[in-house]
């Protein structure tokens, strides 16, 4: 297992390696001077000529990769052009509300739509079936900030009984982080139920007919232990494939559900960070969400082998 953990975290650093390029090269060949951005509409080509050299852009791209290569090894994402704030603290401050989220809306959305698909396979054919796979429907075709707008409407401004908007962070007690996690979370989860329960379904519905699940209902072994311990352990890869790149894709790019429910969370530091070319911002949150992925995926890899013997190590 180690041998294999090791070799997987070397095969990402050539992947972080070439993205890490690809978002240098990106930033610094698109349009847009970010000097003149920080000087302001009124800057005199003198002010511009500092702050570029103040910023190194008067170097040649080669040696302004080294030195921000040499800086971000070194746990410096650089400075913010617009708030003049290390850029390392805003995402800090920003990463508690998107990483509650993400892993209220995971939680809510297993314990929920795992019973559900493994109930519409076992069911298959029957109505309860066709009910798990119209909600599934349904949870894909109303868009989120809907799902969104309608809670507040009813829980929020009607019954009262949550806060409209906003965060607060844990350390306040977990009462008043509740009230304000709940919300988004039933309302990103909406979707994540919809997703991971037709692929539980459809991974169930592909192992039932095995011939190990045939022979351990011939021994006898009763039909919650058969679809429990054998079909459902089968069928768990792609579902935690699924799970996996789904808890990725919250911590990353909540932005609608953080807009709705004004959260300042990681999505909402992005788009403002591209609305405003704020280089080394967009440059840290890009590379941030690619290890997001990278991690997931090294995770979702050694879930295999512990999940499928067949895999060798």
């Amino acid at each position: 297992m180690l041998g294999y953990l090791v070799r997987r975290i070397l095969a990402a650093v050539p992947v972080m390696g070439v993205v890490a390029l690809f978002v240098f090269l990106l930033l610094r060949l698109t349009p847009g001077d970010p000097a003149a951005i920080l000087a302001g509409d009124n800057a005199t080509p003198e002010r511009l000529e500092r702050i570029r050299a103040s910023l190194g852009l008067n170097e040649p791209l080669i040696v302004q990769f080294i030195t921000w290569i040499n800086k971000l090894l070194h746990g410096d994402l650089g400075t913010s052009l617009i708030s003049n704030l290390p850029v390392l603290k805003m995402i800090g401050q920003r990463v508690e509300p998107s990483i509650s989220i993400a892993l209220s809306t995971i939680i809510l959305a297993v314990v929920v739509a795992v019973p559900l698909g493994v109930i519409a396979a076992w069911k298959h054919g029957t109505w309860i079936d066709r009910f798990v796979m119209g909600l599934s429907v349904l949870g894909f075709s109303v868009p989120v900030f809907v799902v969104g707008y309608v809670l507040i409407e009813i829980f929020a401004i009607d019954l009262r009984w949550v806060p409209v908007q906003g965060f607060k962070s844990i350390t306040a007690g977990f009462g008043p982080f509740f009230e304000r996690i709940i919300l988004p979370t039933c309302a990103l989860s909406f979707i994540y139920i919809a997703l991971i329960a037709r692929m539980t379904r459809a991974a169930m519905l592909d192992v039932l007919g095995e011939d190990y699940v045939r022979t351990a209902r011939a021994k006898g072994i009763g039909e919650v232990a058969v679809m429990m311990r054998h079909a459902l352990r089968n069928a768990a890869v792609p579902v935690i494939t699924v799970i996996g790149t789904g808890f990725a894709l919250l911590i990353s790019g909540v932005v609608v559900t953080e807009s709705v429910f004004n959260i300042p969370g990681i999505g909402r530091l992005t788009v403002d960070a591209v609305l405003a070319r704020d280089y080394p911002v967009i440059q840290a949150m890009i590379l941030l969400t690619s290890l997001i992925y990278v991690v997931v995926n090294l995770l979702i890899d050694l879930a295999y082998t512990l999940l499928d013997p067949r895999i060798r190590y």
